[in-house]
């Protein structure tokens, strides 16, 4: 499913745990990290497609989980010409995508990278905050620091965060 201008519904998973760490995801066989994401199907909610690709990509069902906020709108990010297939159609330039952060309530025992027949990823790790804004495939890095940056007062409620990488 793409939209009229391109871009592919999508939504992004940001996991915490108590410690307020994120966990980072690195695909199969590549050396590229980052954070559970998937399409939001054309008879899908936001809520529905993140429930579904958590299941997915990452074992945990509802129980496993708390929603503790979501971006307000979408967050987009154009793909570099070499990453379009020019041959689909529609054509897909980016995506945009709204991004959850989830506590794991949970056991980290839960995480399964092979819960389905092809996974996505292959190894995880708990990172700081924002760590990810920082090593993430560049096209996605802005898209990254602004949900982070969003989502940041929900997880650290206090006021205490980890210090804030700038762009």
């Amino acid at each position: 499913m793409i939209d009229s201008d391109g871009f592919r519904p999508n939504i992004g998973i940001i996991l915490s745990n108590d410690h307020g760490q994120v966990l980072w995801a690195r695909r199969v066989g590549q050396n590229a990290w980052q954070f559970p994401q998937g399409g939001i199907k054309a008879h899908e909610s936001p809520e529905q497609a993140l429930y579904r690709e958590l299941c997915e990509e990452l074992g945990l069902r509802p129980e496993h989980v708390e929603i503790m906020g979501s971006t307000r709108g979408w967050l987009r990010y154009t793909l570099p010409k070499r990453y379009i297939r020019k041959h689909c159609s529609p054509t897909c330039i980016g995506q945009k995508q709204v991004w959850f952060l989830l506590r794991l309530i949970g056991l980290e025992s839960a995480v399964k990278l092979d819960a389905c027949r092809q996974p996505e990823f292959d190894s995880w790790r708990w990172v700081n905050y924002w760590h990810p804004s920082r090593e993430v495939i560049f096209f996605k890095r802005d898209v990254y620091r602004r949900a982070l940056k969003e989502l940041a007062p929900m997880l650290y409620a206090d006021g205490n965060q980890p210090c804030h990488v700038h762009s």
